[in-house]
């Protein structure tokens, strides 16, 4: 039997974001039925070096064309028409974050299935509805994004969750030192959120609960770029000794390994489907979060650890009720979301998932 040859598109590799899940997912593919290729716009970035390592073909070409001039449209689409009949792909998966048509409609002339990741709660405008119409099948990372975006193409929509590698993310066994020196004592409860600093993710909302409990051996690690507008405000009106701000680290291991709880805030409505949640999980670590699409997703299995949006009273009480439970309900809660991870949002259940689609996809 023919491998199915898959081309992977992807603006760039500039960031680890969704460049990671190609990675993983071209690197984790079974090479005695999967021939993956990769096209991005340009080779730029340090993470591209790795992903050139996976020895498989990467195209430098623009995939996706611009609607204006209208007049020449047509024209541009057949010439990316024309490359994705050269090569002869069994069916394209995109990992574009853009609602752009061009590069459907030129896998749609070319007669290759054409399938995109759907991988935030973003719509707003009519491209969006047209790409997908367009598109042989549509990923989703939530359940919501179902009938949010798509309750006129259910038959076209698949759930498949991203996964964290587990060979990476392992139990951490509990230290009191972070890689900078940071000591606390065994007595101390300490919060960890890691994310990228933006005003969605609602970090001042845990901070003000800190506050509130003003309790001493309450402390909480702010870790992730805080260079923007959003941390420095942040770092600005936070006078609380027990807050601390570390800036982006490469390894968050031992930010899981020092927490006793992790927690995720995001204060809008929704989230595509949060990573950092499921790595502390995976760390087996007590998760809790705001009670959004998304983040409601990772933790589905664990009500009681989830709190409104926005409410600082709310996060004071789930605080408390993580810091009240015994030793044992703290290490059992922290067994049943390491196995959740693994049964749900594994990075092996994830490319299982992905193989068992392609195939479904081309009936092979």
């Amino acid at each position: 039997m023919s491998k199915i040859k898959i081309l992977f598109t992807i603006p760039n590799f500039d960031t680890a974001g969704s460049g990671k899940v190609v990675y993983d997912l071209v690197k984790g593919l079974d090479k005695d039925k999967f021939s993956p290729e990769i096209a991005c716009f340009h080779n730029k970035g340090a993470f591209f070096k790795e992903v050139e390592q996976l020895g498989v073909p990467i195209h430098i070409i623009p995939f996706t064309t611009s609607y204006k001039p209208y007049i020449t449209f047509l024209s541009r689409v057949n010439r990316i028409s024309k490359f994705f009949k050269k090569h002869e792909f069994d069916m394209i998966h995109s990992w574009h974050w853009s609602s752009d048509f061009s590069e459907v409609l030129a896998a749609k002339v070319a007669g290759v299935p054409y399938v995109y990741t759907k991988k935030a709660m973003s719509w707003g405008n009519k491209a969006w509805r047209i790409k997908s119409r367009l598109s042989t099948k549509i990923l989703v990372l939530n359940s919501d994004m179902i009938p949010r975006f798509f309750s006129k193409l259910k038959k076209k929509t698949t759930l498949i969750h991203l996964g964290v590698d587990l060979k990476k993310y392992t139990p951490q066994m509990r230290i009191r030192e972070t890689p900078l020196d940071l000591q606390f004592k065994e007595s101390d409860f300490i919060i960890v959120t890691v994310a990228n600093l933006v005003p969605i993710k609602g970090i001042e909302y845990v901070i003000k609960a800190v506050e509130r409990l003003n309790d001493p051996n309450i402390k909480l690690l702010v870790v992730g770029n805080n260079k923007n507008e959003y941390g420095q405000e942040l770092i600005q009106n936070t006078i609380n000794e027990n807050i601390y701000f570390i800036d982006k680290q490469l390894d968050v291991k031992p930010y899981h390994a020092i927490s006793d709880v992790f927690i995720i805030p995001t204060k809008t409505v929704w989230e595509g489907l949060p990573v950092a949640p499921i790595e502390a999980m995976a760390s087996q670590r007590i998760v809790i979060g705001s009670d959004v699409e998304g983040v409601n997703e990772v933790l589905q299995d664990y009500p009681n650890c989830l709190f409104p949006a926005k409410n600082v009273e709310a996060i004071c009480d789930k605080i408390k009720f993580i810091q009240q439970l015994s030793i044992e309900e703290k290490e059992a809660l922290e067994l049943q979301m390491r196995k959740t991870v693994e049964q749900k949002f594994s990075l092996n259940v994830c490319i299982e998932n992905h193989e068992q689609f392609y195939k479904t996809l081309l009936k092979k």
